[in-house]
């Protein structure tokens, strides 16, 4: 499952590059879209870095609901996407909501993962 946790968040960092390169294609003309896009490119480029950093560190429950609450956010704008362009199952939507899907579940299962007495 952690090789799994790792290629999603790996796949979210390749997200962020395509993004990037789709924003630099599509708005090159409209600088101020552009500069937001950009951003959104980050925050998904740094969103899979926490995730895969989250991967690496599996008692580390901070970082777990960091990465959880992050990538939520990230899933909520994948799915606002979808709505202003009025196609929620357009390909760029569905990957990004399975994509933050999963590695939340993944979040979630290290946060609220409980202690052990030799952990603590």
């Amino acid at each position: 499952m952690r090789i799994v946790d790792r290629l999603l968040a790996a796949l979210l960092i390749l997200g962020a590059v395509g993004h990037t390169f789709g924003s630099i294609k599509y708005f090159s003309g409209q600088p101020i879209t552009l500069l937001w896009a950009l951003c959104a490119s980050a925050l998904a480029a740094l969103l899979g870095t926490v995730n895969l950093l989250r991967a690496s560190r599996p008692k580390d429950r901070a970082l777990a609901w960091v990465a959880a609450v992050g990538t939520a956010f990230w899933l909520a704008a994948s799915l606002a996407f979808g709505k202003l362009i009025g196609n929620l199952l357009d390909p760029r939507v569905v990957l990004f909501v399975i994509i933050s899907a999963a590695l939340i579940a993944f979040s979630l299962r290290t946060a609220l993962r409980r202690m052990t007495f030799q952990e603590g």
